[in-house]
């Protein structure tokens, strides 16, 4: 039978969020590579938690690739979702 060794997954060395495998507590505490993350929102499977501090503006990347704009600063280990990410691709438009 597997057994999942992590409870998250980085889908590119780029990116500076990270992918919950399975629901992660708030106040969690996970280590990645050499750093440690203390979890601030309970991050429930399939949603995305930040790797390192993201300004309001910066790009958030996934995949290698962005995949939205930062409406907010977010912290390392905080929850990214609607409520602090908007899409790149409306944030060009809208300059228009």
């Amino acid at each position: 039978m597997f057994k999942q060794l992590k409870s998250y997954i980085i889908m590119n060395p780029d990116d500076n969020c990270a992918t919950a495998l399975e629901d992660i507590p708030k106040h969690a505490e996970l280590r990645v590579n050499e750093n440690s993350i203390i979890i601030y929102q309970k991050i429930s499977l399939g949603h995305k938690f930040a790797l390192l501090d993201i300004n309001e503006g910066d790009l958030v990347i996934k995949y290698g690739q962005s995949i939205g704009i930062a409406t907010e600063d977010i912290k390392k280990g905080e929850w990214i979702h609607t409520h602090n990410l908007t899409s790149q691709y409306l944030m060009e438009v809208l300059k228009e």
